[in-house]
């Protein structure tokens, strides 16, 4: 039930209406740019935008930066691949993209060191910028949906992955890909992802008063309400 709740991909979904919500900030950012609009997605894949009605957009031409092959995220019109690192992207110059745009993916490239680099790489290359993460804060850990998973000692969520089917993810094939898959995620405060993007305006999406995640956005869009 929680996974099928959490499920952004499908419609009328909790998570797919905080999806909409972000595309609704997006669209926003979008109509201020002269169609056509260039959009880098770091780390993003075709399935978040067909999964939305963009009929509202603007023209635009999206870049799907990921280290992915380019046949599982190229079905979009419109867009085109481009393998790389959103932690160094050097095929890029300054300003290159009107936006860049990033949906749950900075809390997989590495420490806050790796983090920071992924956001100054976000802010050189687009003109603006909108990045959203999971709140550490929030009391269900995203990727496995147990309580407080993030603040277990590494050998027991490694244990617990190694041994059971947790939320996305399927148990692991050994105790080290388990440790490996685990040590992957650092989810981030409100406090480290405003050092993250010390400039941008933070929007909180909220579940029953607590905050689920945050967005850090370059110019003023207003948030929209989920």
């Amino acid at each position: 039930m929680l996974r099928n709740m959490l499920n952004g991909h499908k419609s009328g979904t909790l998570a797919n209406r905080y999806r909409r919500a972000r595309i609704s900030m997006l669209l926003e950012l979008v109509k201020s740019y002269k169609p056509p609009v260039k959009i880098l997605d770091i780390g993003g894949v075709h399935h978040f935008w067909t999964a939305m009605d963009l009929s509202e957009m603007p023209e635009c031409h999206i870049t799907f930066l990921n280290k992915w092959p380019a046949s599982t995220i190229s079905e979009l019109p419109n867009s085109c691949y481009s393998p790389g690192d959103g932690r160094s992207m050097p095929q890029f110059e300054d300003n290159e993209f009107d936006i860049t745009f990033s949906n749950s993916v900075i809390e997989h490239v590495g420490g806050l060191r790796d983090q920071k680099r992924m956001a100054e790489e976000a802010m050189r290359v687009g003109k603006s910028y909108m990045v959203q993460t999971p709140n550490r804060r929030f009391p269900i850990e995203p990727h496995f949906f147990l309580p407080y998973f993030q603040y277990y000692p590494l050998w027991l969520r490694s244990f617990l992955h190694a041994r059971f089917d947790l939320g996305w993810w399927e148990k692991a094939d050994s105790a080290y890909e388990a440790l490996e898959e685990v040590e992957s995620i650092r989810l981030i405060t409100k406090s480290e992802f405003k050092y993250l993007f010390p400039d941008a305006t933070i929007v909180d999406e909220k579940f029953m008063l607590l905050t689920k995640s945050f967005t850090a956005i370059s110019s003023e869009v207003s948030p929209v309400s989920v």
